[in-house]
């Protein structure tokens, strides 16, 4: 069998503080459009791992942010200039995304609630909990860069529709283990 040749991950190519897109632009580091690919990307390592303890529980769900963290691939590549008739986001996995919120919704339609929630509860809803406050971050940042540029639509619709699913997931994963919510309350 023959050898495969080693790639080296250190290309010295960031060290002035740039970096490259997929059409091969170089950047400072600190644009806006790596400021979204961070964000992507450190969603893409919470919802991991979330993932971690919430396999062993929910696989269906699993497998459903399992399929996200492919998006987010694909969104990130996008974002990078890959090439659109190579890399796309079909608008169907925004309905994919709504068919398992509203399903968790139903699931625990008896103990739903519209209230503030402190965050936390199970160790995976409280991992939930800070993938949906970094997917939000990530859409903020993605809304700022299409003021700069633009942006397939699907990516601001995506992640918009993705930490609404990571919200309804946390709430789900609390309502299944039997955790009671801490409701907000001003008094």
């Amino acid at each position: 069998m023959p050898k495969k040749k080693l790639i080296n991950i250190s290309t010295k190519g960031g060290d002035s503080g740039t970096s490259g897109l997929v059409d091969g632009v170089r950047l400072p580091k600190s644009s806006q459009i790596f400021v979204v690919l961070g964000d992507l990307d450190e969603l893409n390592t919470w919802i991991g791992y979330s993932l971690v303890t919430l396999s062993q529980k929910l696989p269906e769900q699993s497998a459903a942010l399992r399929h996200a963290q492919k998006n987010l691939y694909l969104m990130s590549a996008l974002i990078a200039k890959a090439d659109p008739n190579k890399v796309t986001l079909a608008n169907e996995e925004l309905t994919i995304l709504e068919k398992n919120s509203l399903f968790l919704q139903k699931s625990m339609s008896h103990n739903w609630t519209q209230a503030f929630l402190y965050p936390g509860g199970t160790e995976t809803a409280a991992r939930l909990d800070i993938a949906r406050t970094v997917c939000r971050r990530a859409e903020r940042a993605l809304v700022e860069l299409s003021q700069q540029q633009h942006i397939p639509e699907i990516a601001l619709k995506y992640v918009n529709r993705l930490s609404d699913y990571l919200y309804v997931l946390r709430c789900f994963v609390n309502f299944k283990e039997g955790y009671q919510e801490a409701l907000f309350d001003t008094e």
